[in-house]
């Protein structure tokens, strides 16, 4: 089960570092933030094989958390948007498969985890 376990992380943090640097936040910083949360997502995938599927959207949005905590802001901000107030894009579904980034003023979906 580790292998399966490492493909399933190291698939899941390549979308959220290819979302990092389409911000251009794919800083060290940032990259330490992924690379902590990848490790604590490991032991939940490690307890609930099952939810290998959802770990992607799971990580992207406690990178996301992470990000505002650490006072990096917002992101990924919703550059498509028309709305005046800066706001950022969500992941959904919060747990399933195929996660998007869906903007949290408009529900209207922005694109696939992986392809800002």
């Amino acid at each position: 089960m580790g292998a399966v376990v490492d493909d399933v992380m190291l698939a899941a943090r390549a979308l959220v570092l290819r979302d990092l640097g389409a911000r251009r936040l794919d800083v060290a910083a940032a990259v330490d933030v992924l690379d902590a949360a990848l490790s604590e997502r490991r032991w939940w995938v490690e307890q609930w094989p099952e939810g290998a599927a959802f770990v992607a959207g799971q990580l992207a949005q406690d990178v996301q958390d992470r990000l505002l905590d650490a006072g990096v802001g917002r992101w990924p901000s919703c550059t498509p948007c028309t709305e005046d107030e800066p706001h950022e894009l969500r992941i959904e579904p919060d747990l399933g498969p195929d996660p998007q980034w869906v903007c949290e003023k408009t529900g209207r979906p922005v694109a696939p985890l992986g392809a800002l």
